[in-house]
This record gives C-alpha cells, structure tokens and sequence, in this order.
C-alpha cells in the first residue's frame, strides 16, 4: 500500500477550513466584531494545518496499530454479513 503526500495535505487543509469556519463563527459571536473572528480564524487556520500535517506525517511513519498479515479481525475488517 502506498499513499502520496498529497493526501495527508488535502486531508489537512480539508480538516482545517471546516475547522476554522467554526472558529471564525464562535470568535465573531464571541467578540461581535467579524473582523477580529476573521483573523482569528486566519490565524487558527495556518498554524493548525502546519501541525496537523507533522502530526499526520507522523503518524504515518509510526508502525502502532498496523499489522503486517491481516488476521480479518481488526476494527478496520469489519466486513458486513
């Protein structure tokens, strides 16, 4: 199995823009004032989605929880009956 670099960015930057929009929205309701939701939700954007990527990249290097010969009993095997 093989996976591209390009999907841990497209799966962060997905995760982020659903992210931020509620941040922006609860920062706004917070404050009152959509410009500083705005930019606070700018800011929770570009750092979060540097740190999700190095998290995920990560990850994905780490061998917990991945085995080599599938027995079909994992919880990522469930197949339905």
């Amino acid at each position: 199995m093989s996976v591209e670099r390009k999907r841990h960015v497209l799966k962060s930057i997905t995760w982020r823009v659903v992210a931020s929009v509620t941040t922006f929205l609860i920062s706004w309701s917070a404050t009152g004032n959509s410009s500083i939701g705005l930019s606070i939700g700018f800011l929770d954007f570009v750092i979060k989605l540097v740190l999700y990527y190095g998290h995920e990249r990560i990850w994905y290097r780490s061998k917990y929880g991945i085995n080599e010969q599938d027995s079909g009993r994992g919880e990522d095997n469930i197949r339905p009956s």
